[in-house]
């Protein structure tokens, strides 16, 4: 560990994380990991105060209290987080779901020099007019309202500057504590940290790129070309850039503000049916989602049109993804147990679990839906208890899954505010429907067939020559089986230890025993070469044997 965080870039960092970490209540988190000892060998302290005086908070609670002084990474991680219901319990995700991205906005003086560099001029010049107070702010940009030569408004979205280089370390940072609680902390290893934060770097990268949003922004328009019941804004792609993002300005209503929603007149039941239809259009027809369309990112327009802006996160189904989900809520919809647990078998990737067991469990909870008229089903609350049924069986749901689940859960919710009874079963039943007849029409069933025939012929081709390959290795000796146990490593690599030791200490004896022969030899204190041999070879038997020593020490202090 000292090896790879005792950077002197990292360590300020460093101390700050652990310090608010105590400050939180996890003291014992960072002496467990080893955060204390990397820190006190760098020669800096942590003030460890009383936990007593603390107030008392649970624990989702300081976790999340912790996130927000950490700042805009860690803010991210617990917003990628939230949509991880099928790791977390709801009053972690709930916690998660609370951590919010305003910030102070910085003076326009410390953005002028980037967005100068970004458009190419002087902002003043390049737009008719640039309001220089944010009309928002959050961990990673600011949005600024402007206007055009001819006339139409824009938002430009301007990356905070120097926020990358703080990203990419803790993002450092974080891999590497994520392989050290994976080895040090079997009670958080259900929690698959390492795989948490790798999923979390590409999300946290791929949102630095404001370029990359736009893109997303495009494709999911052309998914509704013709479609005049939604508005997505275009992007001026003559100022867009990595670190700028310029797109039209969306005039309406917050998705959040439905005393506006019921002052402008608008048919409240019209807006949740129209945006259901926007959302399962996107994740079980286009197989591409706006992941994050909280009420945030949605705006309603006076024309009854809805807008969707910040498409930073987004999620991917493949198509045989987007069966296997219409597959789940088909089977959880008709009551068809046996369908639902093929499906979580299947996302379970191998993992061994009582099949019998999950199929009894998946049965009583169909069971408990059996009956109930199709207009009270609540497909977000049925999902989130499945993910609630994985978690018991330590089954982890794959990414793009966890993403499409938190998106259905935010849209059944925003529907139920907005009409009461939002009936989001029979929204989403076409659908269901039309994916299933994608899946065995003519034309799929040909194009499948004629990938897996020629598929199957390239294997048939390529055996004769693999299998020749096989021998060949087997005659010359070379034919290897690697097998690799984690175990079996961690105990090599104490031997390997223990053997280095053994080593310096037979070279600490040897010196020592050389230095004596050499200072006691005929004129050896009176010859002054051999006198500094011989006190070079105490000297260095000495650090040897204080190298053992701390070596020793350190390796039962870290037990």
């Amino acid at each position: 560990m000292w090896e790879t965080l005792g950077t002197v870039r990292d360590l300020g960092r460093l101390q700050e994380i652990a310090s608010v970490l105590i400050r939180n209540g996890f003291g014992d988190l960072v002496r467990r990991i080893g955060l204390a000892d990397v820190l006190e060998r760098a020669g800096r302290l942590l003030h460890w105060g009383d936990d007593t005086q603390r107030t008392p908070l649970t624990a989702p609670m300081r976790v999340r209290r912790a996130m927000e002084e950490l700042g805009p990474t860690f803010v991210k991680l617990g917003q990628v987080l939230a949509t991880r219901v099928d790791l977390f319990p709801p009053d972690w995700i709930a916690e998660f779901s609370e951590l919010q991205n305003a910030v102070p906005a910085l003076p326009y003086a410390q953005i002028r020099e980037q967005l100068e560099r970004d458009v190419g001029g002087d902002p003043a010049q390049v737009f008719a007019w640039l309001d220089e107070v944010p009309m928002a702010a959050a961990s990673l940009a600011q949005a600024h309202r402007a206007r055009l030569h001819d006339g139409r408004e824009v938002v430009l979205k301007v990356r905070r500057p120097g926020i990358r280089d703080v990203v990419e370390a803790d993002l450092r940072l974080l891999a590497r504590l994520a392989e050290i609680i994976e080895a040090r902390l079997p009670d958080l290893r259900r929690y698959r940290p390492a795989e948490v934060v790798q999923q979390f770097t590409g999300s946290l990268r791929r949102e630095l790129d404001f370029a990359a949003e736009c893109r997303n922004a495009e494709r999911i328009a052309r998914d509704f070309g013709g479609r005049t019941d939604i508005l997505i804004p275009s992007v001026h792609w003559q100022w867009t850039c990595e670190s700028l993002n310029v797109q039209d300005f969306v005039d309406g209503i917050a998705g959040r503000d439905l005393a506006a929603v019921d002052a402008a007149g608008l048919d409240r039941r019209q807006l949740a049916a129209r945006g259901a239809d926007i959302v399962l259009k996107m994740v079980l027809q286009d197989g591409c989602f706006h992941a994050d369309p909280h009420p945030g990112n949605i705006i309603y327009l006076r024309d009854g049109r809805i807008g969707v802006i910040d498409f930073g996160m987004i999620g991917t189904l493949s198509e045989s993804r987007r069966f296997q989900v219409a597959q789940l809520l088909h089977g959880l919809v008709e009551q068809e147990p046996e369908a639902v647990a093929d499906i979580l078998l299947d996302w379970a990737g191998g993992v061994a679990v009582d099949e019998g067991r999950l199929q009894q469990d998946i049965s009583q909870f169909v069971d408990r839906y059996r009956g109930v008229p199709l207009k009270d089903l609540r497909i977000g609350l049925m999902l989130s208890d499945i993910t609630l049924l994985l978690r018991s069986y330590n089954l982890m749901l794959p990414a793009d899954l966890a993403l499409m689940i938190k998106a259905f859960l935010t849209l059944e919710g925003m529907g139920r505010q907005l009409d009461p009874e939002f009936d989001m079963a029979s929204a989403a039943r076409p659908f269901l429907e039309q994916v299933v007849l994608q899946r065995y029409a003519p034309r799929a069933l040909l194009k499948r067939g004629r990938r897996s025939l020629l598929g199957m012929i390239e294997l048939a081709g390529e055996l004769p020559r693999d299998l020749r390959r096989l021998v060949q290795a087997a005659r010359r000796g070379r034919l290897q089986i690697k097998v690799e146990t984690n175990a079996l490593k961690g105990f090599g690599d104490q031997v390997n230890q223990a053997a280095n030791r053994m080593v310096v200490g037979i070279v600490t004896a040897a010196l020592i025993i050389g230095s004596s022969i050499v200072m006691h030899s005929v004129g050896g204190l009176s010859s002054r070469w051999l006198l500094v041999l011989g006190v070079g070879g105490f000297i260095g038997a000495g650090l040897c044997g204080v190298w053992i020593l701390f070596s020793i020490w350190r390796s039962g202090h870290r037990r």
